[in-house]
């Protein structure tokens, strides 16, 4: 169906099971997998009278079940594995984390004409739930109450909504929409006596050599709250975009931990790390603008590969050697990453590539020169792959590759020198038995075996 009619639209969601594809053919029908690397696509029953694509669709998942919610007109439909059903006769917001039963908020926006999107715009464990709605040059930010945020836009922009927040591009901006998160409100409130508060207040008027920073420390260790000051401007500084700003909470928190007796140092470096990566990575020449909590749900591991495959990998590296990663984790696979591109570009010769790249990696752990060896030859670079196979110290990783080459002797010749008992000798003339029929001779006189070299030219006669 899908070869025949094509895909009008496709949505990546996911779940449990891992990363999964919906998508929309041209005959009006839905179909999903909910794990891409288990690809197995199911087709949903059919919406009655759909004859064009739905106005707009989601992906809703929870429990272990998948499903999907359309609108056709004025109407709704919920999609399962087994039916189509009618939801709503209404236009209502529908919370994302439940199959839709009841009522989330209704909101009249007194403007006529359609908006061009309409997306989500939450933080994980937050209770608020908002949805963000766009027309041609304004948004409007909607929550289970009366009243809205509007907000004027220069240009046409489109929304793309995130883990914790909504990023609204155009041709010249990229601002990202979020709920402030619990410990900036508590500091930075309007006249707030939060303890996050009063220790920047304390730090600010250190600095200045000013009496009162002594009050507003007072203040603050006499209610014993201390250690929440501290994890306050900790936490706090990982939501800031600005150096400047994360810079002076990181002061305060330093300030802080200085009249505590057994505060843990673990969190505060932690932080101070995090920042370092995040603030290299925002920058314009890099572009990758996350936010402290899209880093932590994706990992340094993840980072790690995004930066690989956009072949930054000297910020990789040094990403790495900032972190202490262990070797095979972080800086080895770095310059596998390297070198297996490295083989890729043809602009440069097989004579300059082999020894720039064993000058480069050396004896580098974790380095397999035979995996790069196989890149080079799936490149169509086979005199560069057998170069490269020099540099392999273990002699039973070049065997296959050179098997698989078509170069027998050499493969003979590197089984026999690995000394290993599954390569050498005693296996080496099933290496040959299919491949090169005169390098089994070769071998059986050499190892002096009349009997195979009997059975060889016994064979060879019947052949």
């Amino acid at each position: 169906e899908v070869l025949q009619n094509h895909v009008l639209e496709a949505q990546v969601f996911h779940t449990e099971f891992g990363t999964g594809v919906a998508i929309l053919t041209g005959a009006f029908r839905f179909s999903l997998a909910t794990n891409i690397d288990d690809l197995k696509l199911r087709r949903l029953p059919e919406v009655p009278g759909l004859q064009q694509p739905p106005g707009c669709w989601a992906v809703l998942s929870q429990d272990r079940v998948t499903v999907v919610l359309l609108a056709v007109g004025p109407e709704l439909f919920l999609l399962d594995n087994t039916s189509c059903s009618s939801v709503v006769r209404e236009c209502v917001f529908l919370d994302p984390l439940s199959v839709p039963q009841e009522k989330f908020c209704e909101f009249n926006s007194t403007i006529r004409s359609p908006p061009k999107q309409m997306v989500w715009c939450t933080r994980p464990r937050s209770r608020q739930r908002a949805v963000v709605v766009a027309w041609e040059r304004q948004l409007m930010v909607v929550g289970n109450s009366s009243e809205c945020i509007r907000f004027v836009l220069d240009e046409d922009s489109h929304l793309v909504p995130e883990l914790d927040g909504v990023r609204i591009l155009s041709r010249t901006s990229h601002e990202f929409l979020h709920e402030i998160p619990e410990a900036s409100q508590e500091i930075f409130r309007i006249a707030s006596m939060a303890p996050g508060a009063l220790l920047l207040e304390a730090q600010k008027e250190y600095e200045k050599e000013s009496q009162k920073a002594d009050e507003y420390l007072r203040e603050i260790r006499e209610q014993q709250l201390l250690p929440e000051a501290v994890g306050q401007c900790i936490e706090a500084a990982g939501y800031e975009h600005e150096p400047h700003t994360q810079k002076s909470l990181l002061r305060a928190a330093s300030f802080g931990k200085c009249f505590l007796d057994k505060f843990p140092p673990e969190s505060f470096v932690r932080m101070c790390q995090d920042l370092r990566v995040l603030n290299a990575i925002r920058d314009y020449q890099i572009g990758i603008p996350l936010t402290f909590t899209q880093y932590k749900q994706l990992t340094i591991e993840v980072l790690l590969d995004r930066l690989v495959l956009r072949r930054l990998y000297p910020l990789a590296i040094r990403i790495c050697e900032f972190l202490r990663l262990p070797e095979i984790q972080g800086v080895s696979r770095i310059l596998a990453h390297w070198a297996c591109s490295k083989v890729q570009q043809k602009d440069k010769s097989d004579e300059e590539v082999a020894p720039g790249l064993n000058q480069k990696l050396g004896d580098t752990p974790g380095i397999s020169y035979s995996e790069i060896a196989t890149r080079a030859y799936d490149c169509g670079r086979a005199e560069l792959a057998i170069k490269l196979l020099e540099y392999e110290p273990r002699s039973g990783e070049q065997v296959p590759l050179l098997l698989k080459m078509k170069r027998s002797k050499l493969a003979l010749g590197k089984a026999i020198e690995s000394g290993d008992t599954d390569l050498g000798p005693p296996r080496a003339p099933q290496f040959c038995r299919h491949q090169e029929r005169d390098t089994l001779k070769d071998l059986y006189n050499q190892d002096d075996n009349h009997q195979e070299l009997g059975n060889f030219h016994v064979h060879s006669s019947y052949s």
